[in-house]
């Protein structure tokens, strides 16, 4: 299958829903309206730890061996990109609850879908990972804007891994139907979410022009 095809289609579809997780208001839900940098710093590191279990757990259940490295492997980056963000904080963070994406990927258990949904998941963190730059950029603190953007560039990483693990797992167009299926669950998910939680603080999720 054309992997590079298959992630510009995910993004496509859901133009919409990865414009808006990159946006400021992404990073308002986020920090439940606290938009001062050690709450920004305190999400970003929640979202790196409860990725990396989440990745180790599919690493550990994985029987295709593709798979199992590739999962290990973003296992291994999310960790240490983890211990990047809370060095940022004098090396102290009490991780937060699990996102929505990561539940979500936690409840997957075939490796077609598990593919897929790693590309969603993966392109909701770019989107993320945009936005954190663009935040620091603001507050003038350029090294931890530099930081941020180095760990978006692991996401590319991430994706030829993702590539790579469904060239080898989708025998069929069904399996790829399955796989884009997942791919844009998994983005809708997060999407979800930052809406659930925009309205719950009682902020229009949609932009106002």
């Amino acid at each position: 299958m054309d992997a590079d095809a298959f992630v510009d289609g995910v993004r496509d579809r859901n133009d919409t829903a990865l414009s808006r997780l990159g946006s400021s208001k992404a990073l308002y839900a986020d920090t439940a309206g606290e938009m001062a940098p050690a709450a920004v710093l305190e999400a970003a590191a929640t979202a790196e730890y409860r990725a990396a279990e989440t990745f180790d757990a599919w690493a550990d259940d994985e029987a295709d061996p593709t798979a199992v490295d590739a999962w290990a492997a973003v296992a291994d980056a999310e960790r240490d990109h983890y211990e990047t963000v809370v060095g940022l904080l004098d090396g102290e963070h009490d991780p937060g609850p699990v996102p929505a994406v990561q539940a979500h990927l936690r409840d997957l258990d075939d490796t077609v879908e598990r593919a897929g949904a790693f590309v969603g998941r993966t392109l909701v963190a770019e989107a993320s990972k945009s936005q954190l730059t663009g935040f620091f950029v603001g507050e003038a603190d350029p090294g931890t804007a530099s930081t941020f953007r180095d760990l978006a560039g692991d996401l590319d990483g991430q994706l030829d891994r993702a590539g790579d693990v469904l060239a080898a797992v989708c025998g069929d167009e069904a399996d790829e139907q399955r796989a884009a299926d997942a791919a844009d669950a998994a983005v809708q998910v997060a999407y979800e979410e930052y809406t659930e939680r925009l309205e719950s603080m009682g902020v229009n999720p949609k932009p106002v022009c």
